[in-house]
C-alpha cells in the first residue's frame, strides 16, 4: 500500500513538473550589431531583450552581440535568411541589396529634422516599404534610428563643398551614398564598418560620415581631427528577426517580440536624440575641430542624384515608374 501511494505521489510530482514553465525549452533569439556594445544600437537591443524576457516570463531570452562578432551587417542580414541567425538590429546601408525600395530612405537631405523622418517611417511608405522584407524571408519589427550622418576627416575643415574635393572617404555599400559622394568630389570606397577604424588609423581612407553615436562609441576622434556637421543623410535602422524563426513562435510570443519592439524604437529614437544633443561637445573635448557648413550649397552640389536614371530605377526596384512615384511620395510626406 506504501508503495502504491509512493508510485501515485512520484507520478504527480513528474506531471506537474513536465507541464509546468520551468520546464518548456527556453527560447534564445541571437541579435547581432556592428556597432560598439556603448552604441545606442546594443543599449536598445539590450532593452528589447528586458522588455521579452519580463513578459515572457523568461520563455524567450535575447542575446546581444556586438561589434559585428557575428560578421558585417550584410553577413547577419544573410544569416537572417538562411536561418543561421535570429536577430540583427541594422542600418539601412546593406538592406538595398535584399530590398530596393529602401534605398529611398538614404536620399541626401530627404529630410529636414526627426518629426518628417517619423512621418514617413512610421507611415504609409514605411510599411508598405517594411511589408517588402517577408518576401525575401526575413521580417520588419520597426524602423529605428541611426540618425543624422555627419562627416569626420584627417585632412582639412570642411565648411563648402569645395573642400571635399579628393577626399578618400568610406561609405556603405550603397549607389546612393557613392553617387553622393561622387557629386561633392570626393571619392568615396565601399567598405564594411568593421574594418573602418583600421582603414582611417592606417590612412587607407581619410574620412567617413556616421551619426555622432557612431562617431564617438567607436572613437573615430582618435584618428580625425576634424568634424563637419552637415546632417546631409538621415538613415534610419531596422530591427530585423529571420522569417524562419518568426514562424516557430506561437501568435503570443509573437506579440510578446512585436510589442517590446516598438517600446524599444522609442527608447533608441530618445537615445539618439540626447546622443545629438551631447555628443558634439563630448567630440570637442576629444580635440576634434567641429565646423557647422551652410546645408544649402551641399544640397545643391548633390541635387543631381535625385534625377540620376539609375537610382530612380534602383529605388523602384528596377522599375523607374514606381520609383520616382517612392520619391515624389517622400518628398511630400517630408514636408
Amino acid at each position: 500500500m506504501r508503495k502504491k501511494r509512493l508510485m501515485v505521489v512520484l507520478f504527480a510530482l513528474f506531471f506537474i513538473l513536465a507541464v509546468s514553465p520551468a520546464s518548456y525549452a527556453k527560447i534564445v533569439l541571437k541579435c547581432g550589431t556592428s556597432t560598439q556594445p556603448t552604441h545606442i544600437y546594443n543599449l536598445a537591443a539590450e532593452h528589447f531583450g528586458k522588455i521579452v524576457a519580463e513578459k515572457s516570463a523568461g520563455e524567450i531570452e535575447v542575446q546581444v552581440f556586438p561589434a559585428s562578432q557575428l560578421g558585417s551587417e550584410r553577413d547577419m542580414v544573410e544569416g537572417l535568411q538562411l536561418g543561421s541567425l535570429e536577430m540583427t538590429l541594422t542600418s539601412t546601408g546593406p538592406m538595398g541589396n535584399f530590398v530596393p525600395q529602401v534605398k529611398l530612405f538614404n536620399l541626401p537631405f530627404l529630410f529636414k529634422d526627426r518629426e518628417s523622418c517619423y512621418r514617413v517611417l512610421d507611415g504609409e511608405i514605411g510599411t508598405q516599404i517594411a511589408d517588402r522584407f517577408v518576401k525575401v524571408g526575413i521580417r520588419s519589427l520597426g524602423w529605428y534610428e541611426n540618425g543624422f550622418r555627419n562627416i569626420t576627416n584627417s585632412k582639412v575643415a570642411v565648411n563648402s563643398p569645395e573642400d571635399m574635393k579628393g577626399i578618400k572617404i568610406r561609405v556603405m555599400e550603397d549607389d546612393v551614398f557613392i553617387l553622393t559622394m561622387k557629386a561633392l568630389g570626393a571619392s568615396p570606397l565601399p567598405m564594411a564598418f568593421g574594418e573602418l577604424y583600421t582603414a582611417l588609423e592606417q590612412k587607407t581612407v581619410d574620412a567617413q560620415e556616421n551619426p555622432l553615436a557612431v562617431i564617438h562609441s567607436s572613437r573615430f576622434f582618435e584618428v580625425q581631427k576634424y568634424l563637419a556637421m552637415t546632417g546631409h543623410f538621415y538613415s534610419p535602422a531596422v530591427l530585423l528577426i529571420s522569417e524562419m524563426t518568426w514562424q516557430k513562435l506561437t501568435p503570443e510570443q509573437q506579440k510578446i517580440v512585436s510589442d517590446a519592439a516598438v517600446q524599444a524604437r522609442d527608447f533608441e529614437r530618445q537615445l539618439s536624440l540626447k546622443a545629438d544633443q551631447e555628443l558634439e561637445a563630448a567630440c570637442k573635448k576629444e580635440g576634434m575641430t567641429v565646423t557647422h557648413p551652410d546645408k544649402a550649397p551641399f544640397a545643391k552640389a548633390v541635387a543631381s542624384v535625385y534625377s540620376n536614371p539609375s537610382v530612380i530605377k534602383a529605388i523602384g526596384g528596377g522599375n523607374a515608374e514606381e520609383g520616382q512615384k517612392l520619391i515624389d511620395a517622400a518628398i511630400a510626406a517630408a514636408q
